[in-house]
């Protein structure tokens, strides 16, 4: 092979790599744009207190997280969470706990997907990554947004207690049964949730996202 084959050569790979980070770049802006959308569409569910909302922004991450690897999904987690941040009401404690326990539930599953991308993989991975998320929901909810609101935003233990109370969920009465009975379960739900959603569409959009 001539030099200027290998130059070539070489010129086409670097073209190849452009036009690939181009369309990384821009499916993760898409993607992240959905979930920035979702993130503001924030509903309450049954037993549990008013101040922790349910929403579906961990879909278009989960679906990055698949189609193009887990550092796609986590990019997404950090744009969402970005911009989020001038509608914040927890001095942006609440939008860094999110960016964490999603990007540990994207970043888990999609590393998993990544060497294993078959249907029994796929419900390996998101069960793992759900796993992921309701582990480290419990861990920064006990040791920082919790005494973050305490001792930062005027709310009390006592306070966070009876509003649970209030929602029908009369098992917490302390920080341990909070986590236990309103953070464990409703990260459970929505990592559940997140999943199933994802692998009834993530077929469906996977010509899209693979394009």
């Amino acid at each position: 092979m001539s030099e200027t084959d290998v130059r070539n050569n070489t010129i086409a790979r670097g073209e190849r790599r452009g036009v690939a980070s181009a369309k990384w770049i821009a499916k993760t802006g898409v993607l992240s744009a959905v979930a920035i959308a979702l993130m503001y569409l924030e509903i309450s569910l049954p037993l549990f207190p008013v101040f922790l909302k349910f929403d579906f922004s961990e879909i278009p991450a989960l679906l990055a997280a698949f189609a193009m690897g887990p550092l796609a999904g986590i990019a997404v987690e950090l744009v969402k969470n970005l911009a989020h941040l001038p509608a914040t009401h927890t001095m942006m404690v609440g939008e860094l706990a999110n960016f964490i326990m999603g990007s540990c539930f994207v970043g888990v599953a999609g590393l998993i997907y990544r060497y294993k991308k078959t249907r029994k993989g796929a419900m390996i991975s998101m069960a793992a990554g759900t796993v992921a998320l309701t582990a480290s929901g419990a861990l920064i909810n006990y040791f920082l947004t919790i005494p973050f609101y305490i001792s930062a935003m005027g709310f009390t233990l006592d306070k966070i207690v009876e509003m649970t109370r209030m929602a029908g969920n009369t098992l917490v009465h302390d920080l341990p049964t909070l986590i236990l009975w309103v953070f464990i379960p409703f990260n459970i739900f929505k990592g559940l949730v997140v999943s199933l959603i994802v692998r009834l569409i993530y077929k469906k959009l996977s010509p899209l996202l693979h394009r």
